[in-house]
């Protein structure tokens, strides 16, 4: 198991969780995702390795950007 953090930017209500929340949770090997529009925080829990390249596409695909926390 493994767990990436990612600053999402632009979500502003439950919705937008929910976008990001589907899009993500699509990526394969993910198994969890936590989303807050308030903090706009991303976590992702996955099986293997994440691949930070899927799941910042997949954000962008839900009309959001994000990138990793270091």
């Amino acid at each position: 198991m493994s767990t990436s953090t990612y600053t999402v930017t632009g979500m502003t209500c439950g919705h937008c969780e929910m976008s990001v929340r589907e899009e993500v949770g699509d990526v394969d090997g993910v198994q969890n995702v936590e989303v807050s529009a308030q903090t706009g925080t991303l976590i992702v829990t996955a099986s293997g390795a994440i691949d930070d390249a899927k799941i910042l596409h997949a954000v962008e695909e839900a009309g959001y950007s994000a990138v990793p926390v270091s």
